[in-house]
């Protein structure tokens, strides 16, 4: 009697294209743990030994296998690389490839019963493993996130100690510096001093390598000059207020830089400033004219060399926004602020040996019965905190909006005049100080409206 063969142990499916016709395989499935472990010795009858006939036998033993019903024939496929489980599933043995079968979630794979539901024990371990690997995604989010968190926290104490450098240079160079200009009153002599050891600052910090040594041309100096003039006289102009008046009077004077900015950019640039921006520079002529009106120590000499001052300062913006010096990628700011030193150095020690003469000397200094060692002190202080305070100052412009170095600018005006009158004890007017106060809330309340961008026009 004819018995029907058993069924087949798998059926070839396969996303890949079949092959040609003509190009007929054999594929078994077997299970995966046999195929990690080797095949008991069984002997079928009439079918040979394949460890004797080698692999040239393997055609024939296919052939008695789909005989008897084992397998049948399929079209060979290209074998589709699977991701594999650590587990392992039923491997497809196809044109002596092997393809993983992934069994589904909840379910293992049996050599004898086929696809059976999973046992409590390995549903245990899968869901310890589940459990790990989200602990581990969450840990490492949290380190991430706290690694985030530390680097801004770093960020803002290095910020936050550049604006206290900037402030306490800036303090020290108003202090000292007044204190020389009192016993000597040569601006132009001190003037350059502090040019003299800006210049040996930058160069000892492009010998070391602490800047990078620019790479100019001469016609990037040629366009520098004129900057390179009105930084000269700005800072000159300031050394002669300073020498004239109080410190806190000159530097409530040079709270109307805000008005010369405008008015120049205007003239020269073409810059219209929004309604807005007009109104904010009312309080602050208005509290300079106050302050001016009683302040103690007013002078003419002071007072102009105060305006010429805020007048080359804001040029020198302008001139920089006309000429559109060309920067290469070592003309950072600092160094172009360097370049500048060391050409305004050059620039006004002519000028000093034709006007005050050299008045600095030891010898001039003793006849004039001057403390010596108090006075080269003070005066390498002062010159070493007038370079340091700007070069602070344009660190601080590097990381920040130029709206926020504004108002930081405006801060150290206000602690710059409070110090000094302490440390001075300059006698202030309870109306001196409405006219200082109201003059700084005008440069605060200028920096703030100055962001603010005019709406264009529909067409």
């Amino acid at each position: 009697m004819h018995k029907a063969p058993p069924p087949n142990l798998a059926q070839c499916h396969s996303p890949c294209s079949p092959a040609p016709p003509h190009q007929t395989r054999w594929n078994l499935v077997v299970s995966a743990a046999a195929a990690s472990s080797p095949p008991p010795a069984i002997r079928v009858s009439g079918v040979p030994d394949l460890r004797r006939g080698g692999a040239a036998t393997l055609p024939r033993i296919m052939q008695s296998a789909a005989a008897i019903g084992l397998v049948r024939p399929c079209a060979a496929r290209q074998l589709v690389a699977c991701p594999s489980h650590r587990r392992g599933g039923a491997v497809a043995v196809a044109g002596g490839g092997i393809r993983p079968v992934l069994p589904l979630r909840g379910l293992r794979l049996s050599a004898r019963a086929g696809i059976v539901p999973a046992s409590p024990l390995e549903e245990e371990e899968k869901r310890r493993c589940r459990d790990v690997a989200a602990s581990a995604s969450a840990a490492a989010a949290a380190q991430g996130a706290g690694e985030e968190a530390g680097g801004g926290l770093l960020k803002t104490l290095q910020l936050g100690a550049l604006f206290g450098l900037w402030y306490l240079f800036n303090i020290y160079f108003n202090i000292y510096n007044k204190q020389v200009l009192k016993v000597l009153p040569y601006p132009i002599n001190i003037t350059n001093v502090q040019f003299a050891v800006g210049t040996a600052i930058a160069l000892f910090m492009w010998i070391t390598g602490i800047l990078k040594r620019p790479k100019i041309s001469g016609a990037q100096l040629l366009a520098i000059l004129p900057l390179a003039i009105v930084h000269t006289m700005g800072n000159l102009f300031t050394n002669m207020s300073l020498g004239k008046v109080a410190v806190s009077f000159t530097h409530t004077i040079k709270a109307m830089e805000p008005f010369f900015s405008v008015l120049l950019s205007a003239i020269f640039l073409g810059e219209l400033p929004t309604p807005w921006v007009v109104l904010s520079l009312v309080p602050i002529v208005g509290g300079v004219a106050l302050a001016s009106l009683t302040e103690a120590s007013f002078n003419w000499a002071g007072f102009w060399s105060a305006m010429a001052s805020n007048v080359t300062f804001q040029s020198r913006n302008v001139l920089s926004k006309k000429l559109m010096v060309k920067k290469e990628e070592s003309l950072d700011n600092i160094n172009l602020f360097s370049i500048i030193t060391v050409m305004s150095f050059f620039l006004l020690a002519p000028v000093t040996l034709l006007t005050e003469g050299v008045k600095v000397s030891p010898a001039v200094l003793q006849s004039a019965g001057l403390n010596l060692k108090q006075i080269y002190t003070r005066s390498l202080i002062a010159a070493f905190c007038f370079h340091a305070y700007q070069q602070v100052s344009y660190m601080i412009l590097a990381r920040v909006s130029p709206v926020t170095h504004s108002v930081g600018n405006c801060v150290k005006r206000v602690v710059v005049i409070v110090t000094s009158v302490l440390f001075f004890r300059t006698p202030v007017s309870p109306v001196n100080s409405l006219g200082t106060g109201v003059a700084l809330a005008g440069v605060f309340l200028y920096s703030q409206l100055k962001r603010l961008k005019p709406k264009a026009k529909a067409a």
